[in-house]
Protein backbone atom coordinates (compact mmCIF):
# COMPACT_ATOMS: atom_id res chain seq x y z
CA UNK A 1 0.00 0.00 0.00
CA UNK A 2 1.08 3.40 -0.89
CA UNK A 3 1.56 6.07 1.15
CA UNK A 4 -1.15 7.97 -0.55
CA UNK A 5 -3.14 4.87 -0.28
CA UNK A 6 -2.54 4.58 3.55
CA UNK A 7 -3.14 8.40 4.57
CA UNK A 8 -6.76 7.74 2.33
CA UNK A 9 -7.49 4.54 4.42
CA UNK A 10 -6.98 6.65 8.00
CA UNK A 11 -9.17 9.11 7.27
CA UNK A 12 -11.84 6.93 6.26
CA UNK A 13 -14.17 5.72 9.30
CA UNK A 14 -14.47 2.48 7.91
CA UNK A 15 -13.45 -0.52 10.36
CA UNK A 16 -10.61 -2.03 8.47
CA UNK A 17 -11.97 -5.46 8.66
CA UNK A 18 -10.86 -6.18 5.03
CA UNK A 19 -7.80 -4.58 4.80
CA UNK A 20 -5.78 -8.00 5.52
CA UNK A 21 -3.78 -6.82 8.71
CA UNK A 22 -5.92 -8.69 11.12
CA UNK A 23 -7.88 -5.94 12.21
CA UNK A 24 -5.85 -3.30 12.84
CA UNK A 25 -4.89 -1.34 10.04
CA UNK A 26 -1.50 0.61 9.60
CA UNK A 27 -0.15 0.58 13.07
CA UNK A 28 -3.36 1.91 14.90
CA UNK A 29 -4.54 0.53 18.06
CA UNK A 30 -8.02 -0.27 18.56
CA UNK A 31 -8.63 2.62 21.17
CA UNK A 32 -6.71 4.41 17.95
CA UNK A 33 -9.30 3.06 15.75
CA UNK A 34 -12.38 4.39 18.09
CA UNK A 35 -11.11 7.65 18.77
CA UNK A 36 -10.87 8.12 15.45
CA UNK A 37 -14.10 6.70 14.72
CA UNK A 38 -15.55 9.00 17.48
CA UNK A 39 -13.97 12.37 16.38
CA UNK A 40 -15.49 11.52 12.59
CA UNK A 41 -18.77 10.53 13.87
CA UNK A 42 -18.53 14.14 15.84
CA UNK A 43 -17.64 16.00 13.23
CA UNK A 44 -20.55 14.29 11.25
CA UNK A 45 -22.96 15.17 13.74
CA UNK A 46 -21.52 18.99 14.23
CA UNK A 47 -22.23 19.28 10.27
CA UNK A 48 -26.11 17.89 10.27
CA UNK A 49 -26.40 20.29 13.62
CA UNK A 50 -24.94 23.45 12.04
CA UNK A 51 -26.63 22.52 8.75
CA UNK A 52 -30.20 22.81 10.65
CA UNK A 53 -28.76 25.81 12.52
CA UNK A 54 -28.40 27.43 9.13
CA UNK A 55 -31.79 26.17 7.62
CA UNK A 56 -33.47 27.40 10.98
CA UNK A 57 -31.85 31.21 10.77
CA UNK A 58 -33.26 30.61 6.57
CA UNK A 59 -36.96 29.91 7.35
CA UNK A 60 -38.55 33.41 8.78
CA UNK A 61 -41.25 31.76 10.89
CA UNK A 62 -37.95 30.47 12.74
CA UNK A 63 -35.46 33.18 12.81
CA UNK A 64 -34.56 33.86 16.09
CA UNK A 65 -35.90 31.08 17.54
CA UNK A 66 -33.14 28.98 19.49
CA UNK A 67 -34.78 26.01 20.83
CA UNK A 68 -36.40 25.18 17.39
CA UNK A 69 -36.97 20.78 16.96
CA UNK A 70 -35.63 19.65 13.73
CA UNK A 71 -39.07 18.54 13.07
CA UNK A 72 -40.08 21.80 13.61
CA UNK A 73 -37.56 22.93 11.05
CA UNK A 74 -38.19 20.80 8.62
CA UNK A 75 -41.94 21.79 8.11
CA UNK A 76 -41.84 25.27 9.07
CA UNK A 77 -38.73 24.86 6.05
CA UNK A 78 -40.98 23.02 3.80
CA UNK A 79 -43.73 25.88 4.60
CA UNK A 80 -41.69 28.28 3.55
CA UNK A 81 -40.28 26.58 0.45
CA UNK A 82 -44.19 26.20 -1.03
CA UNK A 83 -45.65 29.71 -0.09
CA UNK A 84 -42.16 30.80 -1.93
CA UNK A 85 -43.47 28.63 -4.54
CA UNK A 86 -46.96 30.28 -4.89
CA UNK A 87 -45.57 33.54 -4.79
CA UNK A 88 -43.59 32.92 -7.94
CA UNK A 89 -45.98 31.06 -9.81
CA UNK A 90 -48.14 34.56 -9.33
CA UNK A 91 -45.62 36.82 -10.14
CA UNK A 92 -44.49 34.68 -13.37
CA UNK A 93 -48.33 35.10 -13.65
CA UNK A 94 -48.01 38.56 -13.53
CA UNK A 95 -44.82 38.91 -15.67
CA UNK A 96 -46.95 36.89 -19.00
CA UNK A 97 -50.10 39.41 -18.10
CA UNK A 98 -47.53 42.14 -19.18
CA UNK A 99 -45.81 40.43 -21.90
CA UNK A 100 -49.43 40.29 -23.45
CA UNK A 101 -50.28 43.88 -22.08
CA UNK A 102 -46.90 44.81 -23.65
CA UNK A 103 -47.37 43.32 -27.11
CA UNK A 104 -51.59 44.73 -27.27
CA UNK A 105 -49.56 48.06 -26.62
CA UNK A 106 -47.25 47.78 -29.49
CA UNK A 107 -49.89 46.57 -31.79
CA UNK A 108 -51.80 49.54 -30.80
CA UNK A 109 -48.40 51.95 -31.26
CA UNK A 110 -47.97 50.10 -34.93
CA UNK A 111 -51.64 50.63 -35.88
CA UNK A 112 -51.87 54.78 -34.35
CA UNK A 113 -48.45 54.94 -36.75
CA UNK A 114 -49.71 53.54 -39.81
CA UNK A 115 -53.18 55.59 -39.39
CA UNK A 116 -51.18 58.91 -38.40
CA UNK A 117 -49.00 57.88 -41.89
CA UNK A 118 -52.25 57.14 -43.67
CA UNK A 119 -53.87 60.51 -42.14
CA UNK A 120 -56.48 58.86 -40.75
CA UNK A 121 -55.58 59.23 -37.15
CA UNK A 122 -58.89 59.92 -35.41
CA UNK A 123 -60.47 57.22 -37.05
CA UNK A 124 -57.90 54.70 -36.40
CA UNK A 125 -57.75 55.87 -32.38
CA UNK A 126 -61.45 54.83 -32.41
CA UNK A 127 -61.19 51.87 -34.19
CA UNK A 128 -57.30 50.22 -32.59
CA UNK A 129 -58.99 50.90 -29.00
CA UNK A 130 -61.92 48.39 -29.80
CA UNK A 131 -60.26 46.06 -31.74
CA UNK A 132 -57.59 45.89 -29.05
CA UNK A 133 -60.86 45.96 -26.46
CA UNK A 134 -59.69 48.71 -24.63
CA UNK A 135 -63.05 51.40 -23.36
CA UNK A 136 -63.32 54.39 -24.44
CA UNK A 137 -64.67 56.83 -21.85
CA UNK A 138 -66.88 60.23 -23.15
CA UNK A 139 -65.13 63.00 -21.90
CA UNK A 140 -62.03 61.29 -20.97
CA UNK A 141 -58.28 60.57 -22.59
CA UNK A 142 -57.50 57.80 -20.85
CA UNK A 143 -58.59 54.02 -21.51
CA UNK A 144 -58.33 50.53 -19.32
CA UNK A 145 -56.07 47.95 -20.67
CA UNK A 146 -58.16 44.81 -21.69
CA UNK A 147 -55.94 43.08 -18.57
CA UNK A 148 -58.07 43.50 -15.59
CA UNK A 149 -58.14 39.61 -15.30
CA UNK A 150 -55.28 39.52 -12.59
CA UNK A 151 -55.95 42.77 -10.71
CA UNK A 152 -56.93 40.95 -7.76
CA UNK A 153 -53.40 39.48 -7.38
CA UNK A 154 -51.61 43.02 -7.82
CA UNK A 155 -53.98 45.56 -6.94
CA UNK A 156 -54.38 48.52 -9.29
CA UNK A 157 -52.71 48.11 -12.49
CA UNK A 158 -51.62 51.35 -14.16
CA UNK A 159 -53.84 52.70 -17.03
CA UNK A 160 -53.42 52.94 -20.59
CA UNK A 161 -53.67 56.40 -21.90
CA UNK A 162 -54.47 56.86 -25.67
CA UNK A 163 -54.58 60.47 -26.75
CA UNK A 164 -57.89 60.99 -28.24
CA UNK A 165 -57.05 64.80 -30.31
CA UNK A 166 -57.67 64.81 -33.69
CA UNK A 167 -54.71 65.96 -36.24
Amino acid sequence: MSDDERDLDVDSDDDGAGDGAGGERSGMTAVDKRAHHNALERQRRDHIKNSFSSLRDAVPALQGEKQASRAQILNKATDYIQYMRRKNQTHQQDIDDLKKQNALLDQQVRALEKARATGNLSTALLNDASSLGLKTRSGSDSSDSDDNTNTHTQGQRKRLKTDNKKS
